[in-house]
This record gives structure tokens, C-alpha cells and sequence, in this order.
């Protein structure tokens, strides 16, 4: 796969060059600000799309080596210019017109490139055919520039995974810290949006997915309501928890990306009610959301140093007039292992139907042929970790077994009702806010993912209730999210706060691709 890699990246690079091109910086530009140079003539979408290839090929197998992209896509530049056409008819789609976004590589695009998971296994499908997020990304005007790394099959193939590894694409590495995680699966589009590859980028979340990677790699992330964005044509985990979700470096260019991506998608039958909440989520942001608001408080157990940093987090949004009331987490025993019994279960089903779909070229066309394939290339699928949970998966009697429908009815209840519901009426509140995850942790690939801290993502996956991180600062060096989480279709409710907040918070700090953590000279002692 490194070869396809090699002839995407020869692909892009033999793309006839624009006449006098200029230079452009693009690192820590927002969407708004691309839209203007391309606006005033500064630059111009090829222009824009040719930096973003430069700083990719400078950093993502050289210099940093992120391993953040796995595939680019040879039309893009071919994409930017027409585009660039239609500016200068007087034609301007949206505010993505010309921009430049990355898309997970679990998600299929019509580009001559393949959608793998990750995976060895689908390092053939090439299916030519646009998943309808990204159908409508184009739609607005982005320029589909490539795609991203990412956990092996979306982090599902074993419990002892290393986040963020692939046998296609290798270790994502951490921007803000070399050795450190850059969280999963979404790992890629956290790592790339963070290094300004891309303005921003598309991930998945079926728990946790999209708003640990964002908030580890210092982003903002939306997790939307299960239904808002199609996942048609997106390698399956869960059809009761999937979901693909924009990952940016502002709340406004999430809500930017969220604006274009969302809407009804008569294959997905979850989104049926998705074109009643269609609006312009960026003309809804204010600094004053906050005002007034009662925000339910949660205070999981955390080290002192994320503590800190969360009560100053607090602190702002005090002082953007929210009224702050504590609750406590719900008891919800059993609500991990009934989530786990809907996961295996759905995963078996959800996978074997989409494999059905894939090109001929496909050989590995049901689960149990991806468990053999494994096997049979244990070298460079397996050189890590395991794949016990596909073979728990392969186990599991369907959608019409009596546990899996007990434990998607208690799981459901367990975090919708019982958690996020019963927590924001004890309030009398309209948002949950806590810790969406902590700093980032070592990439290990003898023990796996090791990490102990807060996390905020399982109840709203479970609930299919919208989940924004934002950053709130760093923690010896290394990034920590905010959560704003509300109930179902509260995507304005949660992107207006977490605007509110950022605004005043200025917490995100670039990352300086340091080797290890910046945490000080203690280790060296004092002789």
C-alpha cells in the first residue's frame, strides 16, 4: 500500500503547474479567511490547494512524519481550478467554495482512490462513488483533497488496539507531541486538521471518534445528533451509533463544515428528519449564547493538573453569563456491557452488508473473510494486537436476538432518559458540560491505548445526542477538550455555547512538534 500511496502523491505532483503561482500561507488559516484572499484576489484556489500538497509533502513522510494522510486525491488541483472558474464567473457556492477539507479514509469518495479502513483487506475499493456527505461538501464548493489515517476498521478489531495504527497507513503521530496518541479513530483528520494540511477535515464517531482526536489534537470536533449526516456509504460499525462528524480548528469552521454537510439522505433512514433542522448554523453563533443559560456540571475524577485547567474553563463560562449548577453522573451499571453486546452484534450485520456493496476486486466480501484474511497476513495486520472483538462479532445471532434487543433497549434508556436527560432536568438546565478527555497518552505498541482519565463521549453515543469539544487549554504541554453536549437536534444549542466560550477562552495553542512532552527539567534532577 505504500506503493498506491507513492503513485497518489506521483499523481498530484506530475498535475500540470498553474501559470505564476503564488505562495501562500495557509497554516492556522480558518475558512473565513480563505474565502477572502480568494475574494480579494490574493489567492486562488489552486493557489491554496497547492500549499496545503507542499506542507503535506513536507511534513506527513518527512520532517514530523505525522502519517496523518494516507491517500491524496490526483484531481485536485484539477477540482481547485474549476472552481477558481466559477469564482471568477461570479459564481460562489458557499463559504467552502475553493477550500481545501480531508476525508477520513472510512468514507468513500468518487476519486480514483481507495476507501480501506485501514485495512489491507479493502486496499482495492475503489468504488468511484461519493458517500453523500462527501457529495455534498462538493456540492458547497470544497475541494476534496485527499484522505486520512486512522485506527484499522474505526478501532473495532480489538480491545488492545494502539490508536491511531493502520497496516496502511502506519502510526498517526501527535503534532503537539511526537510519542504521544493522536487518538482514535479519527486520528488522521485530528493530527492533519491540527498541522494545517487541510482547513478542516471530516471523522466518524461511533464512540468517541470525533471529539477525542479533536480534543487531544487541540481542535474543536462536533459528534452531531445520530441522523444529521448521512453514513451511506461509510465503512459500518453501528447503524445505531455511527455517525461522521467535522473536526476544525474553530467552532465556526465546524459549524461552516457542519452547515454543508448535514441533511436527508433517503438511504439512511435515521436521517429522515435531518432537512428539518437545515439552517445556517454560523449565522446562529454568538458571544452572548451563554447568557443566562443554566449549563449542568459534571466533575468526573480528574489529576489535579486537568482539574486546574477545567475549573478555569468553568471560570469562563461564568463570565459569559451562563449559570453553573452541579450534578452527578447517573449510576448506569451494565450501560458499557449492553453497548458492547449493540456493537458486536450490529457490526457483524452492518459490515457483511456494506462489504456486499464493495467492487468486484473486493475479495474479502463478509466479516469472516476479513477475520481469514487477517490471519493469513498476520505480519502486516497483526503485528501489534489481536482481532478479538471481530471474532466476538463473527459470534453474535443477528438483529433479532432477544440480547441484543434488550441491551440496545437498556443502553438507550441507561444514557438517554436515565443519564443526559434526567442530569439536565435535575438542573433545569439545557447544556451538559465536563472534560471530554484529558491529555494525550503514550502510543504504545506493546500494551495499547493506556488512559485512565475523564471521557465524555459514551453517553451522547449511546443517546445519539450531539457532543462539541472545544479546546481549554493545554495540560503540561498537551491539549484538553470542553464538552458541550445537549439532547437530540441540538446542534445550535451546543455550537452557539461552545462559540460563546472559544471566544473568549482563546485556548488553542499551535503545536510545535516537539518529540516528546514539554513538561520541564524535573526528569533531569538537580546534579
Amino acid at each position: 500500500m505504500r506503493h498506491l500511496l507513492a503513485v497518489s502523491l506521483l499523481a498530484v505532483a506530475a498535475l500540470p503547474l498553474p501559470v505564476a503561482a503564488r505562495t501562500v500561507a495557509v497554516e492556522e488559516r480558518s475558512i473565513d479567511e480563505l474565502g477572502a484572499m480568494m475574494a480579494g484576489g490574493q489567492a486562488t484556489s489552486v493557489d491554496i490547494t497547492r500549499a496545503y500538497l507542499a506542507r503535506i509533502a513536507a511534513m506527513d513522510r518527512r520532517g514530523p512524519t505525522l502519517r496523518a494522510v494516507i491517500a491524496l486525491n490526483p484531481d485536485a488541483l484539477a477540482e481547485a481550478k474549476a472552481l477558481d472558474a466559477e469564482r471568477k464567473a461570479g459564481h460562489v457556492r458557499s463559504p467552502l467554495h475553493g477550500v481545501p477539507v480531508l476525508i477520513k479514509d472510512n468514507i468513500e469518495t468518487l476519486d480514483p482512490v481507495a476507501t480501506t479502513a485501514g485495512s489491507l483487506a479493502l486496499k482495492d475499493n475503489v468504488t468511484r462513488r461519493d458517500a453523500p456527505v462527501v457529495a455534498r461538501l462538493r456540492a458547497a464548493g470544497a475541494v476534496i483533497l485527499g484522505k486520512t489515517n486512522l485506527s484499522e476498521w474505526a478501532n473495532i478489531r480489538s480491545s488492545r488496539a494502539m490508536s491511531g495504527w493502520s497496516a496502511v497507513g502506519g502510526l498517526v503521530r501527535n503534532p503537539y507531541a511526537l510519542d504521544r496518541t493522536a487518538c482514535g479513530s479519527s486520528s488522521g483528520s485530528g493530527a492533519a486538521t491540527a498541522a494545517s494540511f487541510a482547513a478542516a477535515a471530516v471523522g466518524t464517531e461511533t464512540d468517541g471518534s470525533v471529539v477525542c482526536p479533536s480534543s487531544v489534537n487541540g481542535l474543536a470536533g462536533l459528534k452531531p445528533t445520530l441522523g444529521m449526516v448521512s453514513r451511506t456509504r461509510v465503512v459500518p460499525i453501528s447503524h445505531s451509533q455511527d455517525t461522521p462528524g467535522p473536526m476544525a480548528r474553530s467552532v465556526r469552521d465546524v459549524a461552516e463544515m457542519f452547515t454543508a454537510m448535514m441533511g436527508s439522505d433517503p438511504a439512511d433512514p435515521a436521517t429522515v428528519g435531518a432537512d428539518a433542522h437545515r439552517r445556517d448554523y454560523v449565522a446562529g453563533l454568538s458571544t452572548s449564547a451563554l447568557s443566562g443559560v443554566r449549563v449542568a456540571v459534571l466533575r468526573p475524577e480528574m489529576t489535579p493538573d486537568v482539574k486546574a485547567t477545567y475549573e478555569r474553563a468553568l471560570d469562563v463560562l461564568r463570565q459569559a453569563g451562563a449559570v453553573l449548577v452541579d450534578v452527578e453522573a447517573p449510576k448506569s451499571e451494565g450501560t458499557g456491557k449492553a453497548e458492547n453486546t449493540v456493537l458486536m452484534t450490529e457490526l457483524r450485520t452492518d459490515l457483511d452488508a456494506y462489504l456486499a456493496t464493495t467492487p468486484p476486486q473486493v475479495t474479502t466480501r463478509t466479516l469472516a473473510q476479513v477475520i481469514a484474511f487477517d490471519k493469513a497476513n498476520a505480519a502486516s495486520e497483526m503485528p501489534f494486537f489481536g482481532q478479538e472483538l471481530f471474532e466476538d462479532a463473527a459470534k453474535t445471532k443477528g438483529l433479532r436476538d432477544p440480547d441484543y434487543l434488550a441491551a440496545r433497549a437498556k443502553s438507550l434508556r441507561q444514557a438517554g432518559r436515565d443519564g443526559i436527560d434526567a442530569m439536565l432536568a435535575k438542573a433545569n438546565a439545557t447544556l451538559l458540560v465536563e472534560p471530554t478527555y484529558g491529555p494525550a497518552w503514550l502510543s504504545d505498541p506493546v500494551y495499547g491505548d493506556q488512559y485512565g482519565g475523564p471521557s465524555s463521549s459514551d453517553l451522547p453515543a449511546i443517546a445519539g445526542y450531539p457532543n462539541l469539544t472545544v479546546p481549554m487549554g493545554l495540560v503540561r504541554g498537551l491539549p484538553a477538550g470542553l464538552s458541550f453536549i445537549a439532547t437530540a437536534y441540538g446542534e445550535a444549542t451546543v455550537l452557539g455555547a461552545g462559540y460563546a466560550y472559544e471566544q473568549r477562552a482563546h485556548a488553542r495553542v499551535a503545536p510545535r512538534y516537539l518529540p516528546t512532552a514539554d513538561v520541564g527539567t524535573g526528569l533531569e534532577g538537580v546534579r
